[in-house]
C-alpha cells in the first residue's frame, strides 16, 4: 500500500493555538512537548500557543490563529463537566463568528467535534493501542493526494482510545474507513481519531492502560515488549502534520464543497 510520503518539503509557518484537555494529567509537559517536536519537524518556522480548558477558562482569540487543534483528553466526551460544555462554546463561537477559521480535531477533540455536530460517540468492543493502519475512502485519497508517494491507501497512526464515533455528524465527510478521520463539507473542520502529535515515547507514558483495558500484567515483561514494539512501528505523523499545515492555508475551491455535499 503507498504511503504518505515523509521527505517533501517543509510545511508552511502557521500560528497554531493546540487546547489540552487533559484533567490535572502527569502527563501534560510531554504531551505539550509532543506538540511542538512533531509539528516543528515539518515546519520548524510554525510558533505552538497551549491553552487548558479543563484547567483554565481560557481560550485562545481565533483572530491570532492560523489554526486551532481541539486535541486529547483523559475524560469522556460524552460527560457534561462545565468546561466541556465552554469547549462546545467555543468550538460553535469559532464556526459562527470565524466561518473561514481551521480546526482540527484529535482523539477526544474529533469525538467531541463530532458529538457538538450531532455525531455519536460509543465506548468500543476492544480498544486501541500502538501505531495502525488506517484504510483511506476515494475521498481521503483525494485529500492526502499532495502529501503522498502516489496514492495514499493508508494512514499509519498512534492510537491510544477506547471509544469511537459510530456515527458521524450530518454535513461530515468520511475520509477513512470506521469515521476514523472526517473533513466537514465545507473544507474547514478537520479530525482524527488517531494521534500525528505522538510518537513511540509518549505513546510509551501510558503504558498502564494495557492494564486497565486489557486486563493484561504490566509486570510481564513479554506484556511490555510487545506492546512497546507496536508503539514504534513507523507512522506518517510527520506527513499528516504536513498536510494538516498545508491544509490550514488552503482554501477549498467551490465544486469540492460541492462534490462532498453530494457525497
Amino acid at each position: 500500500m503507498t504511503q504518505l510520503d515523509s521527505t517533501s518539503p517543509r510545511a508552511p509557518a502557521l500560528a497554531i493555538a493546540v487546547l489540552l484537555n487533559s484533567y490535572r494529567s502527569p502527563f501534560i509537559a510531554q504531551i505539550r512537548q509532543s506538540y511542538v517536536r512533531t509539528i516543528t519537524a515539518v515546519s520548524p518556522g510554525s510558533r505552538l500557543t497551549f491553552f487548558y480548558p479543563a484547567e483554565k477558562s481560557e481560550f485562545p482569540d481565533p483572530e491570532h490563529f492560523d489554526l486551532i487543534v481541539v486535541g486529547g483528553s483523559n475524560v469522556d466526551p460524552r460527560k457534561n463537566h462545565e468546561w466541556i460544555k465552554r469547549v462546545h462554546q467555543f468550538v460553535l463561537r469559532v464556526t459562527r463568528e470565524h466561518p473561514g477559521k481551521k480546526l482540527c480535531g484529535i482523539c477526544w477533540g474529533h469525538q467531541t467535534i463530532s458529538r457538538i455536530f450531532g455525531g455519536e460517540v460509543v465506548d468500543m468492543d476492544y480498544p486501541e493501542l500502538g501505531v495502525t493502519e488506517v484504510t483511506l475512502s476515494s475521498h481521503g485519497q483525494r485529500f492526502f493526494a499532495p502529501t503522498a508517494k502516489g496514492t495514499a491507501k493508508v494512514l499509519r497512526l498512534q492510537q491510544h482510545h477506547r471509544r469511537q464515533v459510530s456515527v458521524r455528524p450530518p454535513g461530515f465527510i468520511a475520509l477513512s474507513e470506521d469515521n476514523q478521520c472526517l473533513i466537514n463539507e465545507w473544507g474547514t473542520i478537520l479530525t482524527f481519531q488517531g494521534h500525528p502529535e505522538k510518537d513511540a515515547d509518549t505513546a510509551k507514558l501510558r503504558i498502564h492502560d494495557v492494564e486497565r483495558w486489557f486486563q493484561m500484567n504490566v509486570r510481564d515483561p513479554s506484556v511490555v515488549n510487545e506492546m512497546f514494539r507496536r508503539m514504534e512501528l513507523e507512522d506518517d505523523g510527520p506527513a499528516i502534520w504536513r498536510r494538516i499545515l498545508e491544509w490550514a492555508v488552503e482554501e477549498q475551491p467551490m465544486e469540492m464543497q460541492l462534490t462532498a455535499r453530494m457525497a
